[in-house]
């Protein structure tokens, strides 16, 4: 939520409060204060800084720089859009297997399936700037994924790149796997634990331009299939995607949920490759 300060500058909210020293605004940067965007620092941010990554997907055609939450967890999805970001050479993909759903083969096929004009390069030769843009990183708990978001986190910060390109999408396929065992009485901290995580993507996402994309399962609710991480994770995500498939179809549905751009309730239909 943005707000503006009155007298239309940019910058720190003004108050009536004495200009400090420079020793006391030292002081104050050294104790993580920061100051509060008005309107206009957001969106010179949202149209300098934020970018679009094709996911190669007809129909939903572009990942933000924020948190994107697929409410199925559609595996075939993910591999999709991170090899069409890695084809395209717009930088490194990491991808977080939560559930052995990371498939070489997978990805080959998608790529040959790729018309010339987008990659102009010969079949092997392309393939392997796929695979060797793609940083692929098993995670079966919760500590695994602090471990591997902090790593991430410090290298971004330290500006270490991966080869010669920075890391520009983050895939966690699925987050509710880890997620979910914790996310119950017996464990006090879970939500907690959870919140955090959501707070480090959404930091990850903002201060470095990451696209984060994560997907969910559904389980059985009171007539329907609801989300698996339950209300408190809904307002974590940016764009919210609930996905279903029909058995025997490689045509998905997209609903929209929750989007920065689109109305909700929009509905979109697209091919995913076997």
């Amino acid at each position: 939520m943005a707000a503006a300060g009155s007298g239309g500058s940019a910058g720190c909210f003004p108050g009536p409060y004495p200009t400090p020293s420079g020793e006391e605004k030292n002081q104050d940067e050294r104790q993580g204060g920061q100051c509060l965007l008005n309107g206009m620092d957001l969106l010179k941010d949202v149209t300098e800084s934020k970018r679009f990554l094709p996911t190669g997907l007809q129909g939903y055609s572009h990942l933000e720089s924020s948190t994107l939450f697929l409410e199925e967890a559609c595996a075939k999805v993910c591999l999709c859009s991170a090899s069409h970001v890695a084809a395209r050479q717009l930088g490194h993909v990491m991808y977080l297997d939560t559930s052995n759903s990371f498939s070489p083969s997978r990805i080959a096929r998608i790529v040959d399936g790729f018309p010339f004009s987008l990659v102009k390069l010969p079949k092997n030769v392309r393939l392997e700037r796929v695979m060797t843009s793609i940083v692929c990183k098993s995670v079966f708990d919760i500590f695994d994924l602090f471990e591997v978001l902090h790593q991430l986190e410090l290298s971004l910060k330290n500006k270490v790149k991966c080869g010669n390109s920075n890391i520009c999408l983050l895939i966690i396929d699925s987050i509710s796997a880890l997620l979910a065992p914790i996310n119950g009485g017996k464990y006090p901290r879970g939500r907690s634990m959870m919140m955090s995580v959501a707070m480090l993507l959404k930091k990850l996402a903002d201060e470095h331009n990451l696209s984060v994309l994560v997907t969910n399962h559904m389980v059985a609710g009171n007539g329907a299939p609801k989300p698996a991480l339950g209300e408190s994770w809904k307002t974590v995500p940016h764009v919210r995607l609930a996905i279903s498939r029909a058995r025997g179809s490689n045509i998905c549905t997209a609903t929209v949920l929750k989007h920065t751009l689109l109305a909700s309730g929009r509905v979109m239909k697209f091919p995913v490759p076997s």
